[in-house]
């Protein structure tokens, strides 16, 4: 059994004359991603690595979850403006010893994916969570094996 959380990105700024890829997090992006990551690790949600796109506002957000869970980070420039397939091959990618995994993206890919997974109508708001299980005991399985949604976070619900 495998377990996939999905992460998007926290709220982020975009001042004048700043690339897309550079855009940092907004005060309020700051804040959410330190609630989120010590509100999982406080309800014992179980991450053994984490991989976000290499754009500054992912990676900004990986690394506060960083903090909390202290793993190291892996970036994969296929989480950057990722369709299903790009999720999939990084999915593809990752080591069978490798239980559990977070990956922090951008929408609307992410949410799009999500989507496929779980059958369910939602986008993620920025800093929302959804932890999927994956009924396979190799990542390389992902594609045929079942999936279920077993949580789903946003900021705003977390005090």
């Amino acid at each position: 059994m495998k377990t996939l959380i999905l992460v998007r990105h926290a709220k982020s700024d975009w001042p004048e004359d700043t690339d897309d890829f550079d855009r940092p997090l907004a005060d309020k992006g700051l804040h959410d991603a330190e609630k989120m990551s010590a509100y999982m690790k406080e309800n014992n949600v179980h991450i053994e690595k984490l991989v976000s796109s290499p754009a500054l506002r992912a990676l900004s957000t990986c690394k506060i979850f960083n903090q909390t869970y202290q793993l190291g980070i892996e970036t994969n420039p296929k989480l950057y403006h990722p369709s299903e397939s790009n999720f999939e091959s990084v999915i593809y990618d990752l080591d069978d010893g490798v239980n559990s995994v977070a990956m922090f993206s951008h929408n609307n890919g992410i949410s799009n994916f999500a989507n496929m997974m779980s059958h369910n109508i939602f986008v993620l708001p920025t800093c929302g969570v959804a932890g999927f299980q994956i009924d396979c005991n190799s990542w390389s399985d992902f594609e045929g094996a079942k999936k279920k949604l077993i949580f789903y976070y946003e900021p705003k619900d977390i005090k």
